[in-house]
């Protein structure tokens, strides 16, 4: 499963970091932040979604502390 979830990041460099943490969280099969558009895409599977992008959530904040995500 794959949902867009609309997040506020300061810059390119923070979305950059946040991206790697959040590929990292077991799960994670893919995640893209786009500053351009404070976007965030999540590609889990299904059964486990919705904690994998708690999970993806708290390691985006934990990288960056002004880092919000809308979902």
């Amino acid at each position: 499963m794959k949902k867009k979830y609309g997040c506020e990041v300061d810059c390119a460099n923070c979305a950059a970091k946040i991206e790697e943490a959040m590929k990292k969280v077991p799960g994670v099969i893919n995640a893209s932040v786009n500053f351009i558009t404070q976007k965030v895409t999540i590609e889990a599977a299904e059964e486990e979604f919705d904690e994998v992008v708690k999970a993806a959530f708290k390691a985006g904040k934990r990288v960056e502390s002004d880092f919000e995500m809308a979902f």
